[in-house]
């Protein structure tokens, strides 16, 4: 998984409240092979009609990498999909006031950012993009999105900071201390030491 700091994308707004994990992909679509892509699922209730029809769900002819929604995004379940379905497609920041914490810890090991902004921050987003897109700009490091000029704040725990912009997940971050972990370990007494077999 690649890093990044400043990502420029077209941004949408999806003035929803508790888009939950099922809405994101719903669970029928879970045996589907990762190698063939989620994206196609990515809220597919929204986009199609009981008939199968395409409805005129923004998704289905707009291709966002921002997505900007109201409160409890990816609420729910816990299954990782709801994320592979959103990166599939070519999302790369989710823009919310508050993420189901489950989904934002699985965003942030795959490369996605959960960008909690104010709720009053998130109302001026959403009425400034209307029903088209506009090109902003997402700041990492300095924890900023900005399409105006005037940049707006947002919030990220500093560690998962670290792990976007390095493309680390949980794995890679431990391994990251690898050499004060050795260090510990080798001044550990030698009765806590782990026994060796054979």
């Amino acid at each position: 998984m690649a890093g990044w700091s400043i990502h420029r994308g077209q941004a949408l707004g999806l003035p929803l409240e508790n888009i939950d994990t099922d809405q994101l992909i719903p669970a029928r679509f879970m045996s589907v092979s990762r190698a063939d892509g989620y994206g196609p699922y990515l809220l597919h209730d929204m986009r199609v009609d009981q008939g199968g029809q395409a409805t005129d769900f923004p998704l289905n002819h707009l291709s966002p990498s921002v997505l900007v929604a109201r409160r409890n995004f990816g609420s729910g379940s816990s299954r990782e999909a709801a994320v592979y379905a959103l990166v599939d497609f070519g999302i790369t920041a989710v823009i919310a006031p508050s993420f189901g914490d489950i989904f934002a810890s699985n965003a942030v090991n795959n490369g996605l950012l959960p960008a909690r902004v104010s709720e009053d921050a998130l109302e001026a987003l959403l009425s400034d993009l209307g029903d088209e897109m506009r090109e902003l700009t997402v700041d990492l490091e300095a924890g900023t999105i900005d399409f105006d000029g005037s940049p707006i704040p947002f919030e990220i725990d500093p560690v998962w900071r670290q792990k976007l912009m390095n493309g680390w997940d949980d794995i890679d971050l431990t391994q990251s201390h690898k050499a004060e972990l050795e260090t510990f370990g080798a001044a550990r007494p030698a009765w806590t030491q782990p026994a060796r077999m054979g």
